[in-house]
């Protein structure tokens, strides 16, 4: 496999299926659409677009295996764009944010629905997602929020005491929080290599092991690989972080930092212990979060983003190995959880993600060629907003005129960074003032102002800062 180093997810999910048969585009080939990446994206937009037109011939190229870039790797936290909205509507306008909101929510039973018609085991528990602080600077951090998302009747967060944080999160260091119900976890290789089953049954052809190497963007699209070639008359690209290597003007869109994560050994009995007995997702209110869950067999994960930074967006060959941060992880959760101080970690392990400067995704059109569309820049939250992917690039693709296709989700990147050096000098001058600041607010201690200031921007390197603001109750 190119990428030698796997997450547990995705070595588990290979087991399951057994002799592993590969099929690898060696011809030359005609079809109606064509589909670079078989992740999450690429694999929605496939089956959806079978779905509206099953006539239509659809062939996915994928460079490794299905699912073995983000979509096998990610924390397999369903996380629904709300806490965001804020800061997408400054961006795309109000109707546009409640949207993305709102299908963002639907996808967590959409997602569940789908599985259970179509045999997909992906070990679903949809038991809500709940954002904690850890000390008093983050106390109350939504209250904005949810004042706004419940002027506009999409709000589905609650604010808890003190007890019931702690009661759900099996930890005394919350001191306060939010739930909302709408979200969960789930085992992230299991769903799209049941997804890529799914859409071969479906009557899409795969190819694995078959990278694009180039392609013509003219009026005639052809798709170099290796040992073939195919020749369409659509083209999506759906290659998450690797996306700049086939569209280089999309380089300045993103910027490309790991996300980190830890599992445990089975220890069942000690998250029975804790209460940790569903499949509730658990995260901090810093910049760079920390989030938390359990699986079905009884393990721990916890992970962080806002790590490795990519110079000029390159995926370094750390993207595909161990956490760096093992460590440091480690002892976070030792923090979180005290009693877990003796467990043995099994594996840890990172990936790419990649951060737009809105701090949500886009998708688009090539700027010479209307038949050539793209997605790109989850920033993190990526399971469920990738199924709503799937239905904005198949509208695209099929050239339908709806809410999505005239959303200003369409209009590709609506910010750029700065051209390198200036980007990576920039995220590790952002990235350092949060640690710093996070460090202090951790100890109780005030910031210094130059570091709040400079987290402000983290935005764009990161997630949107839930610092409390100055909302009275």
């Amino acid at each position: 496999m190119e990428h030698h180093y796997q997450s547990p997810w995705f070595i588990e999910a290979l087991k399951e299926e057994g002799d592993l048969k590969i099929n690898q585009l060696d011809s030359h080939l005609n079809t109606d659409i064509c589909i670079i990446g078989g992740g999450f994206t690429g694999l929605w937009t496939a089956l959806k677009i079978k779905e509206k037109k099953p006539t239509i011939n659809v062939i996915i190229i994928e460079k490794d295996l299905c699912g073995s870039g983000a979509s096998g790797r990610n924390g397999g936290c369903m996380i629904p764009q709300s806490t965001k909205f804020q800061g997408i509507k400054k961006i795309v306008g109000l109707e546009d944010a409640k949207k993305i909101v709102i299908s963002t929510e639907a996808a967590v039973n959409n997602i569940k629905n789908y599985c259970k018609k179509n045999n997909i085991d992906a070990q679903i528990r949809d038991d809500g997602v709940l954002y904690g602080a850890t000390n008093k600077f983050h106390k109350g951090a939504f209250e904005s929020l949810i004042k706004d998302l419940n002027e506009n009747k999409i709000n589905s967060w609650q604010r808890l005491s003190k007890e019931k944080v702690q009661h759900l999160t099996g930890s005394a260091k919350f001191i306060d929080g939010y739930y909302s119900p709408i979200g969960g976890s789930l085992q992230p290789a299991l769903l799209v290599r049941g997804l890529k089953k799914t859409a071969e049954n479906k009557g899409i052809k795969i190819y694995e092991k078959s990278g694009a190497l180039s392609y013509n963007g003219k009026k005639e699209i052809i798709i170099k690989t290796k040992k073939g070639s195919v020749k369409c008359n659509k083209l999506i690209i759906a290659m998450n972080a690797w996306t700049p290597t086939l569209l280089p003007f999309l380089s300045r869109s993103v910027i490309l930092v790991s996300s980190d994560m830890i599992i445990t050994e089975p220890i069942k009995n000690k998250l029975i212990d804790l209460g940790l007995t569903n499949g509730l997702v658990i995260l901090d209110s810093n910049l760079f979060t920390h989030y938390c869950r359990t699986t079905p067999d009884g393990k721990m994960i916890l992970g962080k983003g806002g790590n490795t930074f990519s110079f000029r967006n390159k995926v370094i060959d750390s993207f595909d190995g161990p956490s760096t941060i093992a460590k440091y992880l480690t002892k976070s959760l030792n923090s979180f959880y005290p009693s877990l101080k003796n467990i043995k970690i099994s594996k840890s392990w990172n990936g790419p993600s990649e951060r737009t400067k809105t701090g949500f995704p886009f998708f688009g059109y090539h700027p010479k060629n209307q038949n050539i569309s793209y997605a790109f820049g989850y920033s993190g939250n990526g399971v469920l907003t990738c199924y709503v992917g799937g239905d904005i690039l198949s509208s695209m693709a099929l050239e339908e005129q709806n809410e999505w296709t005239e959303s200003n989700f369409c209009k590709g990147p609506l910010e750029l960074f700065p051209p390198e050096p200036f980007r990576w000098l920039g995220a590790m001058l952002i990235r350092n003032a949060v640690r710093r600041k996070e460090k202090l607010q951790e100890q109780e201690k005030k910031p210094w102002w130059i570091d709040k200031q400079l987290a402000k921007l983290a935005v764009s390197v990161g997630r949107v800062d839930f610092e409390k603001k100055e909302v009275k109750n």
